[in-house]
């Protein structure tokens, strides 16, 4: 039988898992509570949460395209905090500007794969100067770990892999099926995971400051 592939806890730099590794890998998946949040007088009462957080874990998710020229909207938003995950349903709240408080708050970093991409998709609902958003894979790279997505990273520093399988579901349903539930705070789960498995790591190329640099987050335009 072949042995199963350990990741090290902090490994530097990271080896590099081969798909066919990732796959032998245990499963995991978040297990601690979950906000489904469907209405702006939820929304207006979490925000207090959210903006008392200092790490959140971010990602959306996009109703999937099969036809060329389909174009959606974020229909959902993901945040991870330390004890619970908050997924907002963007489609069902009229008044999303409230999140602008925490998307431009220097106090709450929100970190995710891709980061970027995201934020120009918020944009075509919202308008807000995002601040202190972290994007992992540049942060990866600091740490000579050549990753990107979400599942390998988790494969590389944490040692499991997290399945990928409502990835293509249809997010803009009015009440989402558990499993869309279970994929979407899974995901923004093991972005806080990652993030926080990264910042005791040290960087390659060691700077005077321990703090990130300005080529991992972003923080007044669009686009990296």
């Amino acid at each position: 039988m072949k042995q199963q592939p350990q990741a090290p806890s902090h490994p530097y730099p990271a080896p590099v898992l081969s798909k066919a590794d990732i796959n032998l890998l245990p499963l995991k998946k978040y297990e601690g509570p979950v906000a489904v949040i469907a209405d702006d007088e939820t929304l207006r009462r979490t925000m207090p949460e959210l903006l008392a957080e200092k790490i959140l874990g971010f990602d959306i998710e996009i109703r999937p395209s099969f036809k060329v020229g389909d174009h959606f909207s974020p229909a959902l938003l993901q945040l991870a905090g330390k004890k619970k995950v908050f997924l907002v349903q963007l489609k069902k709240v009229k008044h999303v500007h409230v999140l602008d408080a925490l998307f431009s708050d220097d106090r709450v970093i929100k970190t995710g794969v891709a980061v970027s991409g995201d934020i120009e998709k918020l944009h075509e609902i919202m308008d807000f100067a995002p601040v202190a958003f972290i994007d992992l894979g540049k942060m990866a790279a600091k740490k000579g770990i050549k990753a990107n997505g979400v599942r390998t990273l988790a494969a590389q520093l944490l040692g499991f892999r997290i399945s990928k399988g409502a990835q293509c579901s249809n997010w803009e349903r009015s009440e989402l099926a558990s499993a869309q539930i279970l994929y979407a705070a899974t995901d923004a789960w093991v972005c806080r995971e990652i993030y926080l498995s990264l910042e005791k790591m040290p960087d390659i190329k060691a700077k005077s400051s321990p703090n990130l640099s300005d080529s991992d987050s972003v923080s007044v335009s669009k686009a990296d």
